[in-house]
């Protein structure tokens, strides 16, 4: 009989979001950065303490040009310089309302891959679901 093994269930980047609250500095906020902004709601975030969602500034990328192909049916290849081009205007007006944003955190599967081209340019730390599977991997014999 096979031994019973129990593997972790990664779901989401905002798993991190609890511990880089921690990790700021009491006056920084984290951006979070997502595909919809409309769709990231109060109980996706998992943060009941109104001191620590202060710190918390949600941005989307609805209306640029990633956005408006993944609507088209049939979607067309993904364009990394879209999501590029979206993720940093998003980021730069968020950073606009909130200059004491200290970390970015995407939300979205798709912008991972344009993560280390957005932390040269933003010189700040960027996270995303990749880092959550590591961890979680990392942690697996």
């Amino acid at each position: 009989m096979a031994a019973s093994v129990n593997v972790p269930v990664v779901t989401s980047s905002l798993l991190l979001l609890p511990a880089l609250l921690r990790q700021l500095p009491s006056q920084s906020k984290i951006g979070v950065l997502t595909y919809d902004s409309a769709h990231c709601s109060e109980d996706l975030l998992g943060i009941n303490d109104p001191s620590e969602r202060a710190k918390i500034v949600i941005g989307g990328i609805e209306g640029g040009k990633f956005w408006h192909d993944e609507l088209k049916r049939p979607a067309p290849p993904t364009d990394a310089a879209a999501i590029e081009k979206d993720v940093a205007a998003c980021i730069a007006r968020l950073s606009g309302q909130h200059p004491n944003i200290a970390a970015i955190l995407f939300e979205c599967a798709a912008f991972p891959a344009v993560a280390p081209a957005i932390r040269r340019t933003v010189k700040l730390p960027v996270y995303d679901i990749t880092n959550v599977c590591r961890l979680t991997m990392a942690s697996m014999a």
